[in-house]
């Protein structure tokens, strides 16, 4: 629709422009035609400037010989001063006319011949008479073939002068004629393109009454599902405190009765003693675990600076005696400040550090690094092309895992390995997860089976507000137990 109205708008446009433009020639068209016809006009005038002027050089010339009044002698002076210029008219006018040019050129010959047989006196003798009246017969004679041949030339221009009055009518009709196909079919464009901007518009109109209904069903289940959130991380975090007390009495008494009357349970009390005590032990790690990752969503703090390789230094601190009995190389690379949440990238790292000790290749010296680079956003389709972050990773050399497994490990309860083989609650990489969505950054790992894996956690250098809705940062995710 956009692109046929856009259409509609160019032809008009075009249509437009075109009637602009073959307006322009017409008119100049019209101008040249007009303009021929005034040069017509005025050789015709020149001519009959001409013609009138030789006249007066007989008519002067025969009332002084009648009346022998020199007064009369006054319109010959002025024609024979008038008649070289008028004669030069002419030849500028018909220059560039080949056959006129021609003709002016024996009619300044006829009127030269005809003045010199124009006589002044008559004698008084019957020989002087008779020859006076020979040249009246012979300036009569050639005045007359000059009024012929101004008359052919007059004539030559007004049929000229027909023809360009017909070229300027039908330049004119012709202008007219184009300019009204024009107008109409810029017309038509201009209305067909506005039907069709108003189907759009109307259609636009729909689709945005549409979105505004969806958008308040939508804040409406939004509300309603961040109330069912809340409820649920309250329920989540009261029940976990509430497991805590009984769990702890279990375990208490259990080992009570251990220490007591150990000494009189068989070998399948104990083992069965020692069950119950494994389980509550893992219970409650259990339950410490969901309160951390309750606490990711209900918690809202401030980002501040967080030294990176600070943080990571103290989580080394506290795994010292494991990372010693386990025998394990560390390699921490130069690691920046970013603005973070220092709490949460605690978990962060205790958590991928915690992955990296526990699955160990046997017999392969366990080695743990972790390193760290600024990479742009258009690294990454899911970041903010532009925009700096860091991307850090935790390499191990441990056992690995099938990459087709990768969306399963950040969920919730999803473990790859079961209880017996390696210990965990399998929500420590959940709460990976919440942390780096919490930060509005990602993270995936690389990994193959036996050849160790890469965690990438991708991190914004700096947080703000501006780009961000803090609200939503915290994003809830379900994920299924099983």
């Amino acid at each position: 629709m956009n692109r046929r109205i856009a259409l509609g708008f160019l032809v008009a446009m075009v249509l437009i422009a075109s009637g602009f433009a073959i307006s322009l020639y017409s008119y100049s068209q019209y101008n040249r035609d007009s303009e021929r016809v005034r040069h017509t006009y005025e050789v015709i005038n020149t001519l009959d400037n001409t013609l009138s002027l030789v006249k007066d050089t007989q008519v002067g010339a025969r009332g002084f010989l009648v009346t022998n009044d020199s007064s009369f002698l006054e319109p010959y002076r002025i024609a024979v001063r008038l008649l070289p210029d008028q004669l030069t008219r002419l030849r500028i006018l018909t220059n560039n006319r080949k056959v006129q040019s021609q003709r002016v050129a024996k009619l300044v010959q006829l009127i030269q011949a005809q003045r010199e047989v124009i006589p002044f006196r008559l004698g008084t003798s019957a020989k002087e008479k008779q020859d006076g009246l020979i040249l009246f017969r012979e300036s009569k004679r050639r005045m007359d073939a000059v009024r012929q041949h101004v008359a052919v030339m007059v004539a030559t221009e007004r049929s000229l002068m027909e023809v360009n009055n017909r070229q300027v009518d039908r330049s004119f009709r012709n202008t007219l004629t184009i300019i009204f196909a024009l107008s109409l079919l810029t017309f038509l464009a201009l209305i067909v393109s506005y039907r069709q901007l108003k189907q759009e518009l109307e259609r636009r109109q729909e689709t945005e009454d549409q979105l505004r209904g969806y958008e308040v069903r939508l804040r409406e289940q939004i509300r309603q599902l961040e109330a069912s959130n809340e409820e649920l991380e309250r329920f989540a975090f009261v029940a976990s405190h509430d497991l805590q007390e009984p769990l702890r009495k279990i375990q208490s008494f259990a080992t009570l009765v251990t220490d007591r009357y150990g000494n009189l349970f068989s070998d399948e009390s104990q083992l069965f003693m020692s069950k119950i005590i494994h389980s509550a032990e893992r219970m409650s790690k259990l339950i410490k675990d969901l309160l951390n990752f309750s606490r990711m969503s209900s918690n809202r703090e401030d980002f501040v600076a967080v030294n990176l390789a600070a943080v990571v230094q103290r989580i080394l601190d506290d795994q010292e005696l494991r990372i010693k009995g386990l025998d394990v190389r560390v390699e921490v690379g130069p690691l920046p400040t970013i603005q973070a949440v220092s709490s949460q990238l605690e978990h962060l790292f205790a958590n991928l550090i915690s992955n990296a000790l526990k699955f160990l290749r046997p017999g392969v010296q366990p080695v743990l690094r972790i390193g760290a680079k600024s990479v742009n956003g258009r690294d990454y389709p899911e970041l903010i092309e532009g925009r700096p972050y860091v991307e850090i990773t935790v390499e191990d050399n441990g056992i690995g895992f099938d990459e087709k497994y990768l969306d399963h490990i950040f969920k919730v309860f999803q473990r790859l390995h079961g209880k017996s083989e390696f210990e965990g609650t399998g929500i420590g990489l959940a709460i990976c997860k919440r942390v780096v969505v919490y930060h509005h950054g990602l993270i995936t790992a690389h990994s193959q089976p036996n050849q160790g894996t890469t965690f990438v956690v991708v991190l914004p250098q700096s947080q703000s507000n501006q780009d961000y809705d803090r609200s939503n940062s915290t994003e809830i995710h379900s994920y299924s137990a099983g």
